[in-house]
């Protein structure tokens, strides 16, 4: 007993230096005491997957990598509409919004364009869906909105060129349950 005592004291001890920056820290009034409050971060528990061959599990582990490599980048990409579009709304006329954009535009380029063209064509569809559902907005929309009508016509037309939609919404009930799973375990640290 006192052996499994210190294994779990042990295991806590280690583990809290690494969870403290996820950890929520407060106070709480009980019979007019003040008692420390922590809020742990979510843990989602899933039943163990099952897999029929090695090629569904390297589908899988595949799967895991591209969510690791591609879920800061639409992150990033929430991030950048965010503050595009509250900065947008301080410029007082079209023409200075219109230069705005343009300048973003092109720093996404030279700084992602690298990275961006080097994605396989899996990857690309991945990153779509994946800014979709990060920002609750298919690709199309979002260059619509801030480029026109008819550039992101361009860009839907390239991307079905190499078989990838920028109208693809992202379904964490349907086809894309997995890939919400992964998402889920790997922000929550369990991946």
């Amino acid at each position: 007993m006192k052996r499994q005592l210190f294994i779990s004291a042990l295991f806590f001890a280690l583990w809290m230096p690494h969870a403290r920056a996820q950890i929520q820290q407060g106070k709480t009034l009980y019979r007019g005491d003040s008692i420390p409050e922590f809020i742990l971060p979510t843990l989602y528990k899933y039943p163990p997957l099952e897999f029929k061959n090695d090629r569904q599990r390297e589908e899988y582990n595949r799967l895991v990598a591209n969510v690791k490599r591609l879920l800061p980048i639409a992150k990033l990409a929430r991030y950048t509409l965010l503050e595009t579009y509250e900065y947008m709304e301080t410029l007082p006329d079209k023409k200075a919004r219109q230069a705005h954009i343009d300048l973003v535009e092109q720093e996404l380029k030279r700084e992602y364009g690298p990275m961006v063209k080097r994605l396989s064509r899996q990857q690309g569809r991945l990153l779509v869906k994946l800014i979709d559902r990060e920002c609750n907005q298919t690709g199309y929309a979002i260059a619509k909105a801030f480029i026109g009508t008819f550039r992101a016509n361009v860009y839907q037309g390239i991307g079905l060129l190499f078989g990838n939609s920028l109208n693809k919404h992202y379904d964490p009930e349907g086809d894309d349950r997995m890939t919400e799973r992964v998402v889920r375990m790997v922000e929550s640290g369990q991946l």
